[in-house]
């Protein structure tokens, strides 16, 4: 079992910038990791995760625009976004997939291969 905890969120002017953070209680390194967002009247969608085995998988929305990394050593999972748009406005998520487990490339951004969440943080475009 692992705990996940969002922050970094906030109200941003469009074009700026935010890091989000995801700080776990345990080890990240054998999970596969991801972030999602839901927008209001919308579904929740996958947007950027990473593999166990390192490769990784964004939606095109985001393509160019966010990234993400793991620091292993804080047990942390950052999604760095740049030239922010309204329509990124949403409550972020992130969320993680039991230790030791794999997926595939085509299981990324499905959120069925996640089995942890946090409570997700609110991003605001304007």
């Amino acid at each position: 079992h692992v705990q996940l905890v969002e922050s970094g969120g906030g109200s941003v002017q469009a074009g700026g910038s935010l890091r989000l953070s995801c700080a776990a209680s345990g080890d990240i390194s054998r999970r596969c990791m991801g972030w999602f967002r839901q927008a209001p009247g919308k579904e929740r969608e996958g947007i950027y995760a990473i593999a166990n085995a390192g490769f990784t998988r964004y939606a095109d929305s985001v393509k160019g625009r966010f990234t993400i990394s793991k620091d292993y050593a804080k047990n942390t999972l950052y999604l760095e976004m740049n030239s922010l748009k309204p329509e990124d406005t949403a409550m972020y998520y992130c969320a993680a997939g039991s230790y030791g487990g794999t997926c595939s490339y085509g299981q990324l951004l499905n959120e069925n291969a996640y089995n942890y969440w946090g409570q997700g943080t609110q991003v605001t475009v304007s």
